[in-house]
């Protein structure tokens, strides 16, 4: 009974949708563990039979992305908080696109709700902050961790008592208008658009529970856990306070599922061939320069579910070291190596110094971290497209040398080369 589970190892956006799409094709079931519908994840497959067979572009957000392989189930567990509106909006989407999901979408009975009040709040929260803000997505993902933390959220379960929903949805918005002041909401119309989201939402709720268990031990199910956001991004080890509300680590994963440490047989960590992050929060190896341009354009580095701009930097590699130390991978995912195509040279951060003295870790202190000078590793570059490559010995001495310096300063292998959008623009790489 094993579990593979596929996780972003620096700030998010790493390409982790492309990863578990591929790894999907031989699951039974596909799961999200945390987050919400502040995720992202593009996926591009082909589509149809023949002359007839396209390209088309799946955009995730809390759906899982295994979803695309039509063998394979999607679960939504309880450590996910789930906007019901945001959910069928993105399930009839993904169906408008010709992907059928019908029979393959649970979610855990357990599973906190997000309400437009939390996004309301959110909002506000952010504005309280002024130039402290943490740049949240604004989904209402924070407030209802909090909500769920100070043990005064709802969970799905709560949906099939309409009596006793309505009495406490009421409470918990009456609570908010206390600290937050009167802002414009309709409770009374949204106690009654979630009496008739209920009845939708029914046949997709399941004791997710009991449910993984069976399907692990008794039908030898192969399971893949989908991690949303990532490492530093994680509300214990990343960068505090600009991370996301919810366990991003492995230790998310059984948690979230409610599944030992003991049934997790693979961890993969998905790297980025450089650094991104969204919003606001500290980030060592930053370009401001004509470079980060360039990566940005190249990389076509735009949030999936904000569309904001994603800032870019070279790869540091302390924070994938932090990053393995926590989540322990197995095996790496190199993903975007391409958009690194057209540079002479490429820099990779291999330490920090405050005032010329070694800082050991990845500090915990954003002050501390502000004052870092990035010691660089300088590599060349192999100045020409790889984007047709599909074996690693496709690939310049160049390409092959920078994975290999990744490879030597973490002590964890590559398998996965990712080099372009499509499913088949991955290479696997041997790692015995």
């Amino acid at each position: 009974m094993s579990v593979t589970v596929v996780l972003g190892a620096q700030w998010g956006d790493e390409g982790k949708g492309k990863l578990v799409d591929i790894l999907s094709g031989d699951m039974d079931i596909c799961a999200r563990c945390a987050g919400g519908n502040n995720a992202g994840h593009t996926i591009v497959v082909p589509v149809g039979e023949g002359t007839e067979r396209v390209e088309k572009t799946f955009a995730f957000h809390l759906l899982p992305s295994g979803l695309v392989n039509p063998k394979c189930v999607g679960l939504i567990g309880s450590g996910v908080v789930v906007h019901l509106p945001s959910f069928f909006a993105e399930l009839d989407a993904l169906q408008a696109q010709g992907l059928d999901c019908t029979g393959r979408v649970f979610i855990s009975d357990r599973a906190q709700l997000v309400f437009d009040f939390h996004q309301i709040v959110d909002g506000i929260k952010e504005v309280e902050l002024g130039g402290s803000s943490i740049g949240t997505t604004k989904k209402g993902i924070g407030p209802a961790y909090s909500g769920k933390a100070s043990r005064s959220g709802l969970r799905v379960h709560h949906l099939f008592d309409h009596a006793t929903f309505a009495a406490k949805f009421r409470k918990i918005v009456e609570g908010r208008f206390k600290r937050y002041g009167s802002f414009e909401y309709d409770t009374e119309g949204e106690i009654l658009r979630y009496k008739e989201l209920a009845t939708r939402l029914r046949p997709y709720v399941i004791d997710s529970l009991t449910y993984l268990h069976t399907q692990l031990s008794q039908k030898h199910a192969r399971v893949l856990v989908e991690g949303a956001n990532a490492l530093m991004l994680d509300l214990d080890f990343g960068t505090y306070p600009f991370v996301t509300s919810s366990s991003t680590s492995v230790g998310g994963v059984c948690t979230g599922l409610g599944i030992p440490p003991k049934m997790i047989g693979k961890v993969v960590g998905v790297v980025k061939a450089y650094t991104t992050r969204v919003g606001r929060g500290p980030f060592p190896t930053e370009l401001l320069d004509d470079v980060g341009t360039h990566l940005q354009e190249i990389g076509r580095e735009f949030g999936t579910t904000t569309g904001r701009r994603r800032r870019c930097g070279w790869l540091d590699l302390v924070v994938l070291r932090h990053s393995c130390l926590i989540n322990g991978y197995d095996v790496l995912n190199l993903t975007k190596l391409d958009v690194l195509d057209d540079l002479a040279e490429i820099k990779v951060g291999v330490g920090y110094e405050v005032d010329g003295e070694e800082v050991r870790g990845f500090p915990a202190d954003l002050d501390l971290l502000a004052r870092v000078t990035v010691k660089y590793a300088t590599l060349p570059g192999w100045k020409t497209s790889i984007a047709g490559a599909r074996t690693y010995d496709d690939l310049p001495a160049h390409a092959k040398a920078y994975i290999a310096f990744i490879e030597d300063f973490l002590k964890v292998k590559v398998e996965w080369i990712g080099v372009g959008a499509g499913r088949e623009s991955m290479i696997r790489k041997s790692v015995t």
